[in-house]
């Protein structure tokens, strides 16, 4: 079976890629049965010369290729017929700037993986650039601080070669006596946690943290049992949240009456309560006034998300008496990073990462006969039709009249 490292053709340019030259490399040690070619490209983080230099064949021309192994969205004139793709399509949402990409999937008769569906059989996600988006995310959060406090200056992360530049940087500042606020407990959490601990924040319980004050600076880590409960006043069940949503409210605002700086790291699911709302931020005892929304959920559970914004301009202000984007220096601003794409800004580091992930869980898949499902859970479209995991996608193919050349 024959691989190809396809180029990335989205834009703005995305410098990640599936497989480093090196893993790329360990790929090919670990299959001898799988072949490897890699489509030339001049934006990608490692260049053309670090995979010949490994030996593989780079080409301009890879139709001959059974899998395609990609990043973001193909555009669709750059799709062939027939084959094999794995790229983030963001279409398993319904997304409607990316309906003619699937449509066109079908059309072609390829068999679409999403990075997003390859899960275990509980729904878990195997692979992705969660670490990567939380890293970025919370250092940018710092970023954000030092600016406009004139605390310190820390460089954009695209102009630092790699996670150790990122963390030889932060060693260099010194942080107020603030409390920070991290939710979630996935990959993206992690990432963001790793870049507390690296700054030796020291980590307190929540019953420290909403009751004391510190001489340094401390964060707590929550997640949905702390952040939400039952309107009926019974115990949360974990479990049953994820299951059913209904039936809870925000328990957020104990947090926000203490926090400085806020890092939302969570995942959201649809029905849960919002972390704190519009009116929420009006409150008198209402103390944040920075975010950094790695989730970045669009005008949804973090309410001084107006709008994702890009790694060239990455701040904004939120106010929260007008409801309305400010500068994020203006009087009573909620400054906010919301930033879409973080993992873009440490392409080397976040491709690595991916490709110990890809060659993990998925490459041996195509050699055992897919022995833990993996390839079954993860397919969404074959000989034209939606398979039946991804069923619920119909009503979204067969619409009229959505636009989704833009994104596309």
């Amino acid at each position: 079976m024959k691989f190809a490292i396809i180029k990335e053709r989205k834009n703005p340019p995305d410098r990640r890629v599936v497989f480093s030259p090196q893993m790329l490399a360990e790929a090919r040690s670990k299959f001898p049965d799988a072949s490897f070619v890699v489509e030339s490209s001049d934006i990608r983080i490692f260049p053309d010369e670090a995979y010949q230099k490994e030996g593989f064949e780079v080409t301009q021309d890879i139709s001959d290729a059974d899998v395609m192994l990609g990043v973001k969205e193909v555009p669709i004139d750059a799709l062939i017929p027939n084959k094999k793709y794995f790229f983030f399509s963001h279409t398993i949402k319904k997304q409607p700037y990316n309906r003619k990409l699937l449509c066109a999937m079908l059309d072609k008769h390829i068999d679409m993986y999403d990075h997003e569906t390859i899960v275990k059989k509980n729904g878990a996600r195997l692979i992705g650039f969660g670490r990567y988006a939380g890293l970025v995310g919370a250092y940018n959060g710092f970023r954000l601080l030092g600016i406009r406090d004139g605390l310190f200056e820390l460089p954009k992360v695209e102009t630092l070669k790699d996670l150790d530049d990122v963390k030889k940087e932060l060693d260099k500042i010194t942080l107020p006596n603030i409390k920070i606020t991290l939710s979630g407990t996935g990959k993206v959490a992690n990432g963001a946690k790793e870049i507390l601990d690296h700054l030796k924040i020291k980590e307190v319980t929540d019953e420290a943290y909403l009751s004391q004050e510190f001489d340094e600076p401390v964060y707590c880590l929550i997640d949905v049992t702390e952040y939400n409960k039952r309107t009926d006043g019974k115990p949360m069940d974990k479990f049953a949240f994820y299951k059913d949503p209904s039936g809870y409210e925000s328990d957020f605002m104990k947090y926000a009456k203490v926090t400085d700086y806020f890092i939302a790291g969570h995942f959201y699911g649809d029905g849960a309560p919002y972390l704190f709302t519009r009116e929420d931020a009006k409150h008198p005892d209402f103390k944040i006034n920075l975010v950094a929304d790695i989730s970045c959920d669009i005008d949804g559970p973090v309410a001084s998300t107006l709008r994702a914004s890009t790694i060239a301009d990455p701040f904004y202000g939120y106010d929260p008496q007008t409801e309305t984007e400010v500068e994020f220096t203006a009087p009573g601003a909620i400054a906010v990073m919301a930033v879409d794409n973080l993992p873009c800004e440490l392409p080397k580091d976040a491709s690595e990462g991916f490709g110990e992930m890809f060659i993990k869980h998925v490459i041996p898949s195509f050699f055992n006969g897919d022995a833990n499902g993996i390839l079954e859970r993860a397919l969404m479209t074959h000989k034209g039709q939606l398979t039946p995991r991804y069923a619920y996608l119909q009503d979204y193919v067969d619409q009229d009249g959505i636009d989704g050349s833009e994104t596309v």
